[in-house]
């Protein structure tokens, strides 16, 4: 029986970087196939070129057992193929029956009226077919990322999809959201739907896939059952053997506190928060989403304005009306938006180094010094393992993984000694990962002090010199982080009676 999608020796090539290397892969009717990889594998480049973003420069892609070109994102639709990006492209103002069907609007009366009521049943088709509860009229805006997601598969099945791409689909999901997603692709799976899921995380694809594909370096590996055992996986991917990181005591003997946090407030969003962080301690931010870590974490970064609350940085007070107060002051954030808020994407590698830190390169005050600028960020490239072609590579062109440690990258250059950690590793790949713990290790043993916020608690746990749990805006609970379990920490992150004193179960 022919695959329903079949992929055979391709190749594809940008400036410096030979992405695809004689790739091939093939999807079954009615399966979960898996695509993992280090970031950089080149697992995006090979899924956009079958959703028609990126054209081969060789090989062969068959559909049904037929050989077919797909020059166009609209070409790949006609051929029922459709993709949900892990970035979310929908219009929050407009409604989901809109976003579904934007540019392919029904209309009346000759074409002179858009049709709302038959947008809006034709609509509630694609939910029903999903058993998703959802009102067409909704407007975007108001759905929570997971119900974007769930529109983002609606618009893709509108064009009759028989191959459906998803990537990173959970980054943003927390457990029961993650559920719900599944839900959807088992009952996909069901109908004939082929599904590549791409994603990092290892206990998803155990749960969801029938096949893992492993890719290295833009070329095939190997095809295995998903029941493969992940460590053998793992080491497809990378490589090599990955020596497990190990917490390190923070060295705290003189007790000196670098930040201290008291009384913040923020509408509903941030409720009377303190905490303090040591030199050389890392402290971890747990908590659902919606549960405010990252609006703490902007208030501290002065991106956001505070309602009231006093940041204290080696014992004085500062006054945050920007985060060029809070840089001054010797405070990095690492967003966990890089894309939007932690890079210039449409420049260099060596300038999103170097941007925090410019006036450092600056001659006479008016001209930079290219050749210190460049010598800084090849170290910064070298220490991060930052694969990229040149230091002149536009930052968009690099994997996820790489544009995140472009981040890292200008904060240490920039040398602040307390450094915010959003999501450090979302989106990025088991080796780079590694990597990213050991750096964090690192910079606390340098007398840093660190805080990781984390959606992932085994993350959380295995970095964490202590641990802070969040629930609606405010801090439900501290945890030693040897103490730390994910059962003690989802127990606090759910403690949302507010008349509850918090709890701290050790100082």
């Amino acid at each position: 029986m022919a695959s329903l999608i079949a992929i055979k020796n391709l190749s594809k090539s940008f400036p410096g970087v030979r992405a695809l290397d004689g790739v091939s892969f093939d999807l079954q009717a009615g399966e979960v196939h898996a695509l993992m990889g280090e970031n950089g594998a080149g697992k995006s480049t090979l899924m956009k070129i079958l959703a028609g973003v990126y054209q081969k420069d060789s090989g062969e892609i068959l559909l049904d057992g037929q050989a077919v070109e797909i020059g166009s994102p609209a070409q790949a639709q006609a051929l029922a193929i459709g993709i949900v990006h892990q970035e979310l492209h929908l219009m929050n103002h407009l409604s989901a029956a809109q976003n579904i069907f934007l540019g392919r609007e029904p209309s009346k009366m000759g074409g002179l009226f858009l049709d709302e009521d038959q947008l809006n049943r034709d609509a509630q088709v694609l939910f029903d077919r999903m058993n998703l509860a959802l009102a067409p009229t909704t407007r975007i805006g108001e759905l929570t990322v997971a119900r974007q997601q769930m529109v983002e598969i609606a618009k893709a099945l509108s064009h009759q999809s028989r191959v459906l791409i998803m990537d990173e689909p959970t980054a943003a999901l927390n457990n029961a959201e993650i559920d719900e997603l599944f839900r959807i692709i088992r009952q996909l799976q069901s109908e004939g739907v082929g599904i590549v899921y791409i994603s990092h995380k290892m206990d998803e694809i155990q749960r969801i896939a029938n096949r893992i594909t492993v890719m290295r370096d833009g070329k095939y590996i190997d095809t295995v059952p998903a029941s493969t055992p992940m460590p053998q996986v793992i080491a497809m991917m990378v490589g090599r053997h990955l020596e497990p990181v190990e917490k390190m005591t923070p060295d705290t003997s003189s007790n000196e506190i670098l930040l201290e946090v008291k009384g913040l407030n923020r509408g509903r969003e941030i409720r009377d928060v303190s905490f303090h962080i040591r030199r050389g301690e890392i402290l971890g931010f747990a908590g659902l989403m919606g549960a405010g870590r990252t609006e703490v974490a902007r208030a501290v970064f002065g991106a956001d304005p505070m309602d009231s609350g006093e940041v204290r940085v080696q014992g004085k007070t500062i006054h945050l009306q920007s985060p060029q107060d809070a840089v001054k002051a010797g405070i990095g954030y690492l967003s966990e938006d890089r894309k939007n808020f932690g890079l210039a994407t449409g420049m260099d590698v060596a300038s999103n180094i170097t941007l925090p830190s410019l006036k450092r390169w600056l001659q006479w005050g008016l001209f930079l010094n290219r050749p210190a600028i460049n010598d800084i960020s090849m170290q910064m490239v070298k220490k991060l393992r930052v694969k990229t072609p040149s230091l002149t590579q536009t930052v968009k062109l690099l994997s996820g993984g790489n544009q995140q440690k472009v981040v890292m990258a200008k904060w240490l250059v920039q040398d602040c000694e307390i450094l915010f950690f959003d999501e450090p590793t979302r989106g990025i790949d088991v080796g780079a990962k590694s990597e990213i713990y050991k750096l964090l290790n690192e910079l606390a043993a340098q007398g840093r002090a660190i805080v990781v916020i984390s959606s992932e608690l085994p993350e959380v746990i295995q970095l964490s010199h202590r641990v802070l749990v969040m629930c609606e805006g405010r801090i439900t609970g501290e945890v030693r982080g040897e103490d730390a379990t994910q059962e003690s920490l989802m127990a606090l992150a759910t403690l949302r009676d507010t008349d509850t004193q918090t709890a701290v179960l050790s100082h």
